[in-house]
């Protein structure tokens, strides 16, 4: 039930549902004879602002700098030694039954990580855990054998949340003595990520997924679309995730010490 309220909160106060949420009620004000002028002009300026905001939110210029404020860590280096004893992979929150496969198929994001999990396991030969819930552990276990040709050793199929995937995860990878693992997830989620597993016990080498690279503007980076206020949304969430555990740690430290 906590989990579901979450998702829910979090679906009303990020975009598109806040802003046109804004503009629903200001609208419903305008409509009203007993509104007097200063409530209809704050009225109107509310669904003036809401529009102005979904629209920058939906351009891919603002959407790459929201990326960018909520990326912590680099690339990993392909020439560098990795130090992890396992690999990590996290799901991204989407599966499907795919009639093409004949079986489940991971969405786009988690196919992201799975693809360069797989990579970074061919490359160093380390043993692979993938994460989420029930039905995407399976997707995730399944493309990775199917597409990649690997078996993925321990399956986290009971996650709800990062948090999950982190306490889940650690105790899998503890019973077989690893301590330092190599944590594949997008870039916007890493920072919280590998807090999470941290917290966890367990020391991380960050290797995140679609990190961001300069690239020359176009016209239609300031013109709106969809992924460009589809990646707005999943910025905007792990800023304000990653400053909620910052409040949280500062907290924790100021009431029981380090």
């Amino acid at each position: 039930m906590f989990i579901t309220l979450k998702f829910v909160l979090r679906s009303l106060v990020l975009p598109p549902a806040a802003p046109l949420l804004l503009a629903a009620l200001a609208t419903w004000l305008l409509a009203r004879r007993r509104t007097g002028d200063a409530a209809r002009k704050a009225a109107l300026a509310i669904v003036l602002a809401s529009l102005a905001t979904l629209w920058l939110l939906s351009t891919p210029v603002v959407a790459e700098t929201l990326t960018r404020l909520a990326e912590h860590y680099p690339a990993l280096d392909p020439g560098s030694p990795v130090r992890g004893e396992a690999i990590v992979i996290l799901g991204g929150g989407t599966e499907r039954m795919a009639p093409e496969y004949g079986g489940p198929a991971v969405g786009l994001e988690a196919l992201e990580r799975v693809s360069y999990g797989a990579y970074v396991a061919r490359r160093t030969g380390l043993p692979v855990l993938v994460s989420g819930n029930a039905r995407e552990a399976l997707a995730m276990r399944t493309t990775l054998l199917r597409d990649f040709g690997i078996t993925a050793r321990w399956v986290n199929g009971e996650s709800r949340d990062t948090f999950d995937d982190a306490q889940l995860s650690a105790r899998l990878l503890r019973a077989d003595g690893v301590r330092r693992v190599v944590l594949v997830t997008t870039a916007t989620h890493e920072w919280r990520a590998a807090q999470e597993f941290e917290s966890a016990g367990l020391a991380v080498e960050p290797a995140p997924v679609h990190v961001w690279a300069p690239q020359p503007r176009e016209l239609l980076d300031y013109l709106p679309n969809a992924v460009g206020l589809l990646r707005s949304r999943e910025a905007l969430y792990e800023i304000s995730g990653n400053a909620v555990r910052q409040v949280l740690a500062v907290t924790h430290l100021r009431r029981h010490g380090p």
